[in-house]
């Protein structure tokens, strides 16, 4: 179980930035909007523990069972990462201008041309409209790709999104799970 971050160690964690979980190659590399102040103090992704990212995670079949968030290097022994879209944490990640996500939509297209996963899984989609330019996007797999890597958008899983359920939240993270496993999406 993770400690609880102190009100001092939040306030310090404010702009502030978590290593990537990353290597070359992955299967599925999952990109945040940016950290909370929560995970910035704990320098572990997805770590309040309201968020519903880990639970779908393994709801969606990517882990064998709920991976807390000091698990996290775990993932890439099963061929998954973690990065953001803006690297700077936040209280909430409405405090971010439209610029700053359109930088980081292009700071993350030079992560993925490096690091080449299969799959860019953007967890959250008003981000990922405003990040890539395209308004009209939906949650579910993109037609553009950035060179051979597959783009899908899945829901935000902060507790926040009260638009999808966990069990929703499970079902499009195992929809993304079987695309990534078909050889014909390779």
């Amino acid at each position: 179980m993770n400690p609880r971050p102190t009100p001092d160690q939040l306030a310090a964690a404010h702009n502030t930035t978590i290593p990537d979980v990353i290597a070359p190659g992955l299967d599925v590399l999952f990109s945040g909007i940016n950290p909370g102040l929560y995970s910035g103090a704990l320098k572990q992704h997805f770590a309040r523990p309201g968020n519903r990212f880990w639970p779908a995670l393994h709801a969606g079949g990517f882990t064998p069972r709920r991976f807390a968030p000091s698990e996290q290097e775990k993932l890439l022994d099963l061929g998954l990462g973690i990065t953001n879209v803006v690297a700077r944490t936040t209280a909430r990640a409405d405090e971010l201008t439209a610029d700053e996500l359109r930088e980081g939509g292009r700071l993350l297209v030079a992560k993925v041309l490096e690091y080449r996963p299969r799959w860019l899984a953007v967890v959250g989609i008003t981000a990922y409209r405003t990040a890539f330019g395209f308004p009209k996007a939906q949650v579910g797999p993109q037609d553009h790709r950035i060179g051979d890597t597959r783009v899908w958008v899945l829901p935000n899983p902060s507790g926040l999104n009260a638009h999808w359920t966990p069990a929703g939240l499970g079902e499009e993270f195992a929809r993304l799970r079987a695309a990534s496993r078909d050889r014909r999406n390779r």
